[in-house]
């Protein structure tokens, strides 16, 4: 393989908020949980597998998810108890390495090429987290470990729950021919049907189309899967994740059909998007406006501006204009407003070496 190979464990808590909640309260477990939904416009934030049984998933509306699952609990979010149990877990990932890229609070990835235990086996480091994991918290957690961070996302969600997958190196190539193009890392839903329709139904027949064919389909996005399918990304694991927009957004209790209510609503989100800047100290150059509309249809308007801009009165007049752009196509329930393209660091020179692991 002419690409650098790493040991890159993913570690994924299994239905963490959930499992949190019936971790603290006995009566909830092996009942059907959802944190959040409760309210009459509630979304769901996390389901427990009994719930998911159901076909209850998060982003899910409550009253969708009640359908569904008419047994169904639903609990408030203590996010101050998420992040309790989350700093417990990420002192075990840096008992093993400081390479540690979190992506949320329950998962995030680990490079243990080189680590401080000196322990050649990836998939050994794996198991011996998930061990102490459970024995800190009493949640489990699923791992994926394989060469780079695609990889080792794609089998983390092999074997959940409570399991790890290894993919070595000399089974990257077999592993991903034969692989659903649904289970890859970063193809939606809408891209997966698009693909279908096409004839792409697995690592096999995409990997068979040429990188002038997937980029003539797929724009940009065609180069990472011509890549991806050939065990190739080159990503490094970042242990200090830079920001790449900063946001703020608010789900109204009754919808919205007139755009002079909403720039009310928009100076309110404007204020909350400077505390979360202020606290960054970021400034950047595009202004982008969410809209989801009352069917759950989500639809975003940008501008790029020629120059950085952090002044919450400049984000506003841009937000307007976005928001007068074009016609609504529904009333609406959420406006959001954020701020990216920020002044970017240098960026480090990728890695060269290959190495010979042992997984």
């Amino acid at each position: 393989m002419d690409f650098p190979i790493r040991k890159i464990v993913h570690i994924d808590m299994d239905a963490f908020f959930a499992s949190v909640e019936q971790l603290d309260n006995p009566a909830l477990r092996g009942k059907p949980i959802a944190v959040g939904g409760g309210s009459e416009r509630g979304v769901v934030a996390a389901a427990s597998y009994e719930a998911r049984k159901y076909g209850v998933r998060s982003a899910m509306s409550g009253r969708q998810a009640k359908k569904l699952c008419p047994e169904l609990i639903f609990v408030s979010s203590n996010g101050a108890r998420y992040r309790e149990v989350s700093e417990q877990i990420r002192e075990i990932f840096h008992e093993y390495t400081d390479l540690v890229e979190p992506l949320s609070l329950d998962e995030a990835y680990l490079d243990v090429t080189q680590n401080k235990k000196e322990m050649i086996s990836a998939t050994q480091i794996a198991e011996e987290i998930r061990e102490k994991i459970e024995q800190k918290t009493k949640l489990t957690a699923s791992a994926g470990i394989s060469i780079n961070k695609f990889l080792a996302k794609v089998a983390s969600d092999y074997n959940k729950p409570n399991g790890q997958k290894t993919i070595p190196p000399e089974e990257v190539l077999d592993f991903m021919e034969v692989l659903d193009i649904r289970k890859f890392h970063g193809i939606g839903k809408v891209t997966a049907d698009k693909m279908y329709r096409q004839g792409i139904y697995t690592g096999a027949d995409l990997k068979a189309r040429t990188l002038e064919d997937l980029t003539s389909r797929f724009g940009k996005s065609g180069q990472y899967y011509h890549n991806v399918v050939r065990g190739i990304h080159t990503s490094e694991v970042k242990s200090v994740r830079i920001a790449k927009s900063v946001g703020a957004e608010r789900t109204f209790t009754k919808n919205l059909s007139s755009e002079i209510y909403m720039e009310e609503r928009l100076e309110e989100i404007v204020k909350a998007l400077q505390k979360r800047m202020g606290k960054k100290k970021v400034a950047g150059k595009t202004v982008t406006l969410k809209i989801k509309y009352s069917d759950f249809i989500i639809q975003t308007r940008s501008k790029t501006l020629p120059f950085y801009i952090s002044d919450g009165s400049l984000i506003l007049e841009e937000a307007k204009k976005l928001l007068y752009q074009e016609t609504l196509q529904d009333s609406v329930r959420l406006l959001g407003i954020s701020l990216s393209n920020f002044k970017s660091e240098k960026k480090q020179e990728p890695i060269e070496e290959q190495l010979k692991l042992l997984f």
